[in-house]
C-alpha cells in the first residue's frame, strides 16, 4: 500500500497536502480507500465557494461496490474541484495521490494540520 510520507491523513482515509500558499490544501482519498471502494464510476463534489466544517460530508464517491461519503479533514472554503473527475472518475483508482485528487480548500484561520495523522500513524491504522 502506498502511503507518501509528505502528506497528512485522517482515520476516514483522506489525505491532505499543503500547497502554496500554506493556507490552501489539496485533498483526496488514500490508496487504501480507493482499493477498498473498487472501481470509482461517479464523483459528486461540493460547489466552489461553499464553506465546509472539519468532519462534514463534502461529497460522494460511487463505485461498482457502493456509495461512500467523503469528509472534509479540515474546515475551510472550497477553492477548486478536480473537474477531470466528471469525465474520468477512474483517475481516483489510477492515481489517488496525483491526478485523482478531489478538491482544494482555503483552510480556516487557526487550522492545525499537525492534528491529522502522519504517514507512520496512518500506516499503523490502515495495516493494523
Amino acid at each position: 500500500m502506498n502511503v507518501p510520507d509528505d502528506l497528512r491523513y485522517t482515520a476516514e482515509h483522506e489525505w491532505v497536502k499543503t500547497l502554496d500558499p500554506a493556507t490552501r490544501v489539496r485533498i483526496g482519498i488514500t490508496d487504501f480507500a480507493q482499493d477498498a471502494l473498487g472501481d470509482v464510476v461517479f464523483v459528486d463534489l461540493p460547489d466552489v465557494g461553499s464553506s465546509v466544517a472539519a468532519g462534514e460530508a463534502v461529497g460522494e464517491l460511487e463505485s461498482t461496490k457502493s456509495v461512500s461519503e467523503m469528509y472534509a479533514p479540515v474546515g475551510g472554503t472550497v477553492a477548486v474541484v478536480n473537474e477531470s473527475l466528471a469525465d474520468q472518475p477512474g483517475l481516483i483508482n489510477e492515481d489517488p495521490y496525483g491526478d485523482g485528487w478531489l478538491l482544494e480548500l482555503d483552510v480556516d484561520a487557526g487550522t492545525d494540520l499537525g492534528e491529522l495523522l502522519d504517514a507512520a500513524a496512518y500506516r499503523d491504522l490502515s495495516e493494523g
